[in-house]
This record gives structure tokens, C-alpha cells and sequence, in this order.
């Protein structure tokens, strides 16, 4: 799949997420405050839903990954010892026409992705004019237009993170005045100079201002696994390899915080780390790139939506990276980062602790500082991917159209709507007789408010994937009408197998099978 920029699909995900109670604006009362979203009643089911996938497949599937939930406030130092003191800032840059504020990198990288798209524009309409048998490899590697968008695609961001590696912010400068950049919104040219911001948010805590101790709102959850090391490790007679899972709240001050809920100000990271033997580690990440993605193609999304991206400019901390992309409407961004951290992290920590942070090998009678893999997924970005992946619009074989959420069955927020065919003839009283039943189970919804074609096309929009009408002739034959939201095709239920019937089909468990397939 070629990558899309598609805005009015990005709006109808917009407008479709505030109708159908899954994502608001915050304090909306009062105009809203920018680049923060409250989950509504279905976004909360669907969001915890994705979370529990993830926590089951790390630390359920996996003997030798545990889970811990480490606090928000930590003491200042650790901040210090992590280098986000130091070194978490982005390179930051101002219109002075149209006083908005981008990062600087980010302006690049989109210039280069606009390249890489006109290069893939001119593949598409080649293999239009040659047929089958095209070649669009051999079209990319020959054809000059072509070679020549992939080179302004590839040079720039290789350019740009050896001048952040150099630190070099006036060269920053000098490549977005050489590439023409302008600013997306108005077109004008006229850039400041690029300066370096640091996105932490600080506070206080204590009960005056005079004994209050500075403190930071953590911009990550890995440092609460760093620091749990040892006693994780110790309490749970953990051996090498082994991960830590968390997931959480995170915080930080975007310079541009924008394209809805892809990047917030306050977000939840899904994190684990995973500690290793050293000289083992890029092994590791091998393994771990792999188990990531197969995770991720077990929801069912098409493999071309998703494809790696090696990191040119490497964190401090890492000696190898790779983000997972997703294939965003506004096109092919990070989901999911895969990190060699070396053993960076649990040395700094040492350094300014005190205290050793080490495992000791009763095999080899030694001690060392183990090497981390972490994985790396913010919570909200998965959301956006499947939400907007799932939203579609069909025309119907009459020529009807619908709008169908197609949300992976076991992550759905309502499993399955209950609808009496009539609000009489004790229609109604059977519906609720059945969700006494599912209930104990599953998340399941009363509907009885229009006719039946119209609720089924609530549902659909709704995301709920299975719809069970109760009729007259239930009271004749026990049995109920259960309709599949994807391929609209019905089947007769006996009510004594519905349970069943539908736990067979949307329990997290079959999705979870799904992952090693």
C-alpha cells in the first residue's frame, strides 16, 4: 500500500471518534486546552482493551517478563543520571511571518517524505502504463526522475542527524534554507535561528514553597524499570534473560503538538525492558524486532500498513534502533521503537545512586551490568492506528452505502448488541434474560430504538461486531439471529449456545493465539 495523505479521511477520523463517545476534546466547556484528549465511554474501553493485549502478550505469554508499576514522581536525581536533564530537547524553530513554532527536525523529515512520494507516484503510474509485467524495483534503481525524488528523499536526513550529532544548530538552519522549506501552513521562508528546547515539565512537590523539592513529571516509564532492577530482579528469583514490563502516563512538553491524538502532551507508553548478557544484545534485538511485529500483524491490518525504519542519528544511550511505522492517514509515522540500550542506563544510575545495579552469575561465579532491549509503544499512537485503519466507508451490493468500524473483534468496546425485534411480546424481557447471561463475560449493549436495519448501522459505525436479534420466533425455537458486522451474513443461534458462540469468537485468548501464527 502506497503511503496516503489523506485529510478528509483524517477529519472523518476525527469527527467519527467525538460522535461515537471514543475520544473528546479536554475541558471542551471552556474552549479546550490544546494537544490534550479525554478517552469517552467507548475510547476508555477500547484503549484499556489494547493495553491488556499488550500487558497478556508480555507478561502472560512470557514466563520470563514480569510486570511492576512504578510512580510518576521520582526523585529528581534520576532525571539527572538518565540524561534528560541534559539532553532531552528538540531542535526548535520559528516563522517569524507566521510566529508558529516547529521542530526542526520533524521539517526536514516530512520534506524527504514528500520526495520519497513523488518517487512512489511515478512507480504507480508506471506500472499502470507496463502492466503485469512491471518491474517496480528495477523501474526504482533505473528510471532518473525516479532515482533522483529517492536521493532528495535519502540525503537530507542522513545530512541532518550528522549535524545534530555535531550539534551543529546553525547547519540545521542553513539545510532548511537549502531545501526551500516553507512553513506548511502559510509558505513563507522566513526562519529564526534553531535553538535547542528541553521538553520536561517541572513542578514541586512539598507543602510550602520555601521546603518544596523540585521535582520533574516523568517524560518516560523506563527509568521506573531501571530503578526497580535489583528489586524485581531479587523478590522474583529472576535469571538472565528477563524483561520488566510497564505501562503508564508520560509527559512532555511538545514544541508541536499536533495531528490529534499522535502526539500529546500527557500520553501512556506501553514499555518493556528486557535485560540480556552482554554481547548478546543484538541478538536480542533481532528477536525482539520480529516478536514486536508479528504482535502487531495479529490484529489483522494489511503488512503493508507497517514497515521498520533504522534509525540514522542514534540516542546517546543506544548502538542500535528501529522504529516501527504505521501507515497513519497523514502517512507512514512511529508507532513503536526497538532499542539496543546497551548498559547505559543501569551504569548511570549507579554512578549517581551509589549502589550496584548488577546481576550475579551463579554459573560463572561473576557479576556484570547487563545489557537492555526495550520495546517502546505509546499507547494513544496504537489507538490512532487502529481506529483510523478500522474506519471505512462501503457501498453495498443495492447500492447502499454504510459506515462500518472495523476494530479487531477482540478489542471492540461492545462485543455484541442485544436487540428485541419489537419493544413487545416479551421480546425485551428475553433480550435482558441474555445479557444476565453474557455479561459475566463479555461487554455487551441493549438496543431497542429504531428500526432493526437502522440500530444494525449504529452498530456498524460503533465498531460492535456482532449483533444478536431476538424476534418471534425465539419464543418458538430458543434460538436467536446473530449477524457478523463485517460480512453482514446471519446466522441462527440456540440461545444455550450464544455464549459460547460469541466467546469463541471475540476472547482476547484467540486473539493472542493469533500473535505466533
Amino acid at each position: 500500500m502506497a503511503q496516503t495523505n489523506d485529510t478528509d479521511q483524517f477529519k472523518k477520523v476525527l469527527s467519527h471518534a467525538k460522535e461515537y463517545g471514543y475520544v473528546f476534546q479536554s475541558s471542551e466547556i471552556y474552549d479546550g486546552l490544546q494537544a490534550v484528549y479525554d478517552y469517552g465511554q467507548n475510547g476508555a474501553e477500547l484503549k484499556k482493551n489494547i493495553r491488556e493485549y499488550w500487558w497478556q502478550a508480555m507478561t502472560q505469554l512470557n514466563q520470563d517478563i514480569v510486570g511492576i508499576d512504578a510512580a510518576i514522581f521520582m526523585h529528581p536525581t534520576t532525571w539527572k543520571a538518565s540524561g534528560h536533564v541534559d539532553a532531552f530537547n528538540d531542535p526548535l524553530i520559528d516563522n517569524k511571518d507566521s510566529k508558529k513554532r516547529y521542530r526542526a527536525d520533524v521539517l526536514v523529515e516530512d520534506y524527504c517524505e514528500k520526495q520519497r512520494l513523488k518517487a512512489e507516484k511515478e512507480v504507480e503510474k508506471a506500472a499502470k502504463r507496463f502492466g503485469e509485467s512491471f518491474d517496480a524495483d528495477m523501474y526504482r534503481q533505473t528510471n532518473e526522475r525516479v532515482m533522483g525524488y529517492l536521493k532528495a528523499a535519502k540525503e537530507p536526513v542522513e545530512r541532518l542527524a550528522r549535524l545534530l550529532e555535531a550539534e551543529d544548530l546553525a547547519g540545521v538552519k542553513a539545510l532548511i534554507e537549502e531545501l526551500e522549506i516553507a512553513d506548511p501552513d502559510t509558505g513563507s521562508k522566513n526562519w529564526t535561528d534553531v535553538r535547542q528546547f528541553n521538553l520536561m515539565f517541572g513542578t514541586k512537590l512539598g507543602a510550602s514553597a520555601d521546603t518544596a523539592t523540585d521535582l520533574y513529571l516523568r517524560p518516560e516509564t523506563a527509568q521506573g524499570i531501571f530503578v526497580n532492577f535489583l528489586n524485581v530482579q531479587k523478590s522474583g528469583r529472576m535469571k538472565i534473560p528477563f524483561g520488566i514490563a510497564q505501562t503508564g502516563k508520560a509527559f512532555r512538553n511538545e514544541i508541536v503538538a499536533r495531528q490529534f491524538i499522535f502526539r500529546q502532551r500527557e500520553f501512556e507508553q506501553m514499555e518493556m525492558q528486557y535485560f540480556v548478557k552482554p554481547g548478546t544484545e543484538l541478538e536480542w534485538f533481532k528477536i525482539w524486532k520480529e516478536r514486536r511485529m508479528a504482535w502487531h500483524r495479529a490484529l489483522g491490518m494489511d503488512a503493508s500498513n507497517y514497515r521498520f525504519h533504522d534509525h540514522e542519528k542514534l540516542a546517546h544511550y543506544a548502538n542500535a534502533a528501529t522504529d516501527i511505522e504505521f501507515n497513519f492517514p497523514f502517512g507512514f509515522k512511529e508507532l513503536e521503537g526497538i532499542h539496543s540500550r546497551t548498559d547505559f542506563d543501569l551504569k548511570a544510575h549507579e554512578e549517581y545512586s551509589g549502589k550496584k545495579l548488577q546481576f550475579f552469575d551463579h554459573e560463572t561465579n561473576s557479576s556484570y551490568v547487563p545489557y537492555v532491549l526495550e520495546t517502546s509503544i505509546g499507547l494513544d499512537r496504537m489507538f490512532l492506528a487502529i481506529f483510523s485503519n478500522a474506519l471505512q466507508d462501503e457501498t453495498l451490493e443495492d447500492g447502499s452505502e454504510r459506515t462500518v468500524l472495523k476494530l479487531p473483534v477482540a478489542l471492540a468496546p461492545v462485543k455484541a448488541a442485544i436487540l428485541p425485534l419489537l419493544k413487545k411480546d416479551g421480546l425485551p424481557e428475553i433480550a435482558n434474560e441474555i445479557i444476565e447471561e453474557l455479561k459475566w463475560s463479555m461487554k455487551v449493549q441493549y438496543d431497542e430504538k429504531d428500526a432493526i436495519g437502522r440500530r444494525y448501522r449504529r452498530q456498524d459505525a460503533n465498531g460492535t461486531p456482532f449483533c444478536v436479534t431476538i424476534d418471534h420466533d425465539t419464543k418458538e425455537d430458543h434460538a436467536v439471529t446473530v449477524r457478523d458486522r463485517d460480512t453482514m451474513t446471519q446466522e441462527r443461534v440456540a440461545i444455550k449456545d450464544l455464549k459460547n458462540y460469541l466467546e469463541e469468537r471475540v476472547s482476547m485468548t484467540v486473539l493472542l493465539k493469533k500473535i505466533s501464527k
